[in-house]
């Protein structure tokens, strides 16, 4: 089977790499379905949406490959992912993509603990004893 693009995709802590091969739909993560994988629907139909804005349901068999993160940023990882690569086999979906939000990297990411407080800005709680 042909390879059609390879791309990956970040968000927060997790990143997806996506294979993109001719094929009738199916996308399965880390070998499983992506239903089975992220179990929550909204997330399922989060990462699908780049497939929908430029209509290409049954093009193509994805397969992605996430780690790091947790579900929720792995879903988005996978949503960015699937864009890039979306763009990759046909530029002409750049702007539909590109207005949606959808190719924009989110770069925000946990921030780091601060030595003298309990968390990155939250300080440790003030006792009169």
């Amino acid at each position: 089977m042909e390879e059609l693009a390879i791309v990956t995709g970040k968000r927060k802590g997790a990143a997806a790499t996506a294979r993109f091969y001719p094929g009738n739909g199916k996308i399965t993560v880390n070998k499983k379905p992506i239903k089975e994988y992220l179990k929550i629907d909204r997330l399922v139909y989060e990462a699908r949406k780049p497939i929908e804005r430029v209509n290409m349901h049954n093009k193509f068999d994805i397969h992605v490959i996430v780690r790091g993160g947790g579900i929720s940023g792995q879903a988005e990882a996978i949503l960015h992912s699937i864009a890039k690569g979306l763009v990759e086999i046909n530029p002409e979906f750049k702007k539909p993509l590109k207005d949606a939000g959808y190719l924009k990297r989110d770069a925000r990411i946990k921030e780091r603990k601060k030595y003298g407080l309990r968390k990155a800005r939250r300080g440790f709680q003030h006792s009169k004893r």
